[in-house]
């Protein structure tokens, strides 16, 4: 499978979270996420495990019971079944792979939303 970049496709399942699938395979997904600043991901965990990059902005990850401030550049890994919450202090963006894939996250007949992506 091989996508274009656009900025169709993005998701709004929280105020202030965004999503798009990328691409995906059979054992993994890869998603955008654009990140609003001051709003939360809740607290939460799923049975994927879930691997990020920090492209651009700055939140603080909770994985478990530790916290870590996350600026660009910097990566994670969270373990399935793990409980994690992230607030976005300000706006960002970052890129995650789930294994195995998130049907959840599978494109569906949904109407999704067009994004100003920036032009630098």
């Amino acid at each position: 499978m091989f996508t274009k970049t656009n900025p169709d496709g993005y998701i709004e399942p929280i105020k202030g979270i965004c999503y798009k699938t990328l691409v995906h395979g059979n054992r993994t997904l890869l998603a955008e996420f654009l990140l609003t600043q001051n709003h939360k991901l809740p607290r939460h965990s799923h049975p994927h495990e879930q691997t990020g990059y920090l492209v651009d902005g700055h939140i603080v990850l909770t994985i478990g019971s530790e916290s870590f401030d996350v600026w660009p550049g910097d990566s994670w890994c969270i373990p399935g079944n793990t409980e994690h919450e992230a607030f976005v202090m300000e706006d960002s963006t970052a890129i995650e792979v789930f294994s195995p894939v998130r049907e959840d996250y599978l494109p569906k007949l949904v109407e999704p939303r067009r994004i100003e992506l920036p032009t630098s």
